[in-house]
């Protein structure tokens, strides 16, 4: 796995914004996941509001170092 930086932004009200049992390992992406963009072949945890918006406040795949080299491989297959 190679590393990436992750970024913690421990002075906004709303951190974590998801809930996770290891809180120092939490990326957090104020507001924005580079997988967005690729809508349903994003490969996360998504649903669609009643006014058809994405929501992926209940993804977690962009938040873990762990998924990092995953998210990067779902980029360069969807370029």
């Amino acid at each position: 796995m190679e590393h990436y930086k992750y970024f913690q932004n421990r002075e906004c009200e709303y951190f974590p914004c998801h809930k996770t049992d290891d809180p120092d390992n939490f990326n957090c992406l104020f507001c924005y996941c580079p997988l967005y963009h690729l809508g349903d072949k994003c490969g996360g945890n998504f649903t669609y509001t009643s006014k058809g918006v994405k929501s992926c406040i209940n993804c977690m795949r962009p938040h873990l170092k762990e998924n990092y080299d995953l998210i990067k491989e779902t980029l360069v297959k969807n370029q």
